[in-house]
């Protein structure tokens, strides 16, 4: 029986992360990507592969966003991914691709089956991300976050989500108070918890990604995390040692002159989802806010910073 739609999204390699985003809201069926870039670029860090076909170098670069509806609601949730689309196209600060919008009746328990295949461990240092059904034994000193794939959200494998993790793993401690700023799936302040952060804080303002956090939190049996539904910059009561907010350059320079009140005195913020061009105005931002720049991960088209707050 088709009971659930797909939803396929043209977009290109850049792009391909912002309509994950902006579609996920609406895909409680969940999201994939297809990007021939992300071969390529495996090949090119010195990734051997079995097999390899020549073609890809030349191939159309197109990227394909896929996510997926109950067919009971695809009139709305159509109309809405449509909205988004349009929303994200007027405010992107690059290309985004043609964003054509095709669609798919499918067998859902056979989409669900085939989604999980694609998903394996990923390690990122001493932090392993495991989807949640398969039985994974960690090596000694390695924490693992279990992830349930079928929420619409970051997984780690996205260059900028395994950069946070790895500052993380360098400026978290165990009497830090950590903030996760747009928590998503809730990957990096789990990890926080994981490496014994005293006490983690997460917020978002998409009821989907407090939903989706909320759950994971619960799968890792994390007691001193807590979620909420709310714009940290709203509430400048809640303090932390550390904050990491994976988000776009643009919405992380509007927060500049915020963050620094939720920040305790000579705490770190740790900032991704800046694309590499976009890096100083980031910086400059923080800067002249007071805040000195003390560390810088480049991967990619990617880039995340670290800095120490006054």
């Amino acid at each position: 029986m088709k009971d659930y739609i797909e939803i396929s999204v043209t977009t290109t390699h850049l792009g391909s992360e912002l309509v994950a985003d902006a579609i996920s809201e609406f895909a409680d069926g969940g999201i994939s990507v297809s990007d021939i870039q992300d071969v390529i670029d495996l090949e090119n860090a010195g990734k051997s592969w079995d097999y390899a076909d020549e073609k890809i170098y030349s191939a159309d670069k197109t990227v394909i966003v896929k996510g997926y509806v109950k067919i009971s609601e695809k009139v709305q949730k159509i109309a809405e991914i449509k909205a988004a689309l349009k929303n994200l196209k007027d405010n992107s600060p690059f290309d985004l691709g043609a964003l054509d919008v095709i669609t798919e009746e499918i067998d859902g328990d056979f989409w669900r089956e085939k989604w999980k295949e694609n998903f394996k461990p990923i390690h990122i240092d001493n932090i392993t991300v495991v989807p949640k059904w398969i039985d994974y034994t960690p090596k000694t000193n390695e924490k693992v976050v279990l992830l349930d794939s079928n929420m619409a959200f970051g997984t780690g494998e996205h260059e900028t989500t395994s950069m946070c993790v790895k500052f993380l793993q360098k400026y978290v401690d165990a009497g830090s108070t950590v903030i996760d700023v747009g928590c998503g799936s809730g990957i990096l302040g789990i990890a926080a918890a994981k490496l014994g952060a005293k006490k983690v804080i997460m917020t978002d303002i998409d009821e989907c990604a407090v939903e989706a956090a909320t759950h994971n939190v619960e799968l890792n049996g994390v007691k001193n995390a807590e979620v909420y539904l709310k714009n940290l910059l709203d509430d400048n009561t809640v303090q932390g040692d550390v904050i990491v907010a994976n988000i776009m350059a643009e919405v992380l320079i509007s927060f500049a002159s915020g963050l620094k009140n939720n920040l305790k005195t000579g705490g770190k913020v740790i900032l991704s989802g800046i694309l590499v061009d976009r890096l100083e105005k980031v910086v400059a931002a923080y800067t002249t806010q007071g805040f000195t720049l003390i560390d810088k991960e480049i991967k990619g088209e990617w880039a995340a910073i670290a800095l120490k707050g006054a």
